[in-house]
């Protein structure tokens, strides 16, 4: 079975299936940073500043916010990567004509492609570059940091809420489009 898999008529096959598994792979890695950051982390770090008697954030925003967002933006970017290699192998849509709404298999995986570039977006132009401010990575004044707290904070909620229909859109996209 494996010889059979792997024989040279089949690479096409090993190409989509591997591009798809490691795009789920790392589209999970993402996601979950992005819970984890949106529903643990940021109360986390709002309780230990308003306990006056415990440790404060600074562990959590001089070690693990460091480590997790660089997990966090390769992750967007192999989970990106891996979808175009993706929608570039495969014989139903195509990378460009997913972009462009022209897939033969319809719309629904156009829609999901979007919204995970667009918060592919998200993560590389707003969310980075504010929070190396958050985090004392990059000098800032204290007007610059509330400032890249908020939109930081907003870009990240904004990839929380089209988490699910991104998701939504490319299941159904490979189950037919009907999924709404």
């Amino acid at each position: 079975m494996v010889a059979w898999y792997v024989s040279p008529e089949n690479s096409s096959l090993v190409q989509r299936n591997l591009s798809v598994w490691l795009h789920a792979l790392f589209g999970v890695t993402w996601i979950g940073l992005l819970y984890y950051f949106n529903f643990v982390q940021v109360p986390a770090m709002a309780d230990a500043l308003a306990d006056e008697g415990g440790p404060g954030p600074a562990a959590i925003g001089k070690y693990v916010a460091p480590r997790a967002l660089l997990w966090f933006r390769m992750a967007a970017a192999a989970t990106w990567l891996t979808g175009a290699w993706a929608l570039s192998i495969s014989p139903q849509y195509g990378f460009t004509q997913t972009f462009l709404f022209q897939a033969p298999a319809g719309p629904m995986m156009s829609l999901g492609a979007w919204m995970g570039t667009i918060m592919l977006f998200n993560v590389w132009v707003l969310i980075w570059p504010n929070q190396k401010k958050v985090l004392g990575i990059v000098e800032a004044s204290a007007d610059e940091i509330a400032k890249a707290k908020f939109t930081a904070a907003m870009a990240s909620r904004t990839n929380v809420v089209l988490s699910v229909p991104m998701l939504l859109c490319m299941i159904g996209a490979g189950h037919g489009g009907y999924l709404f």
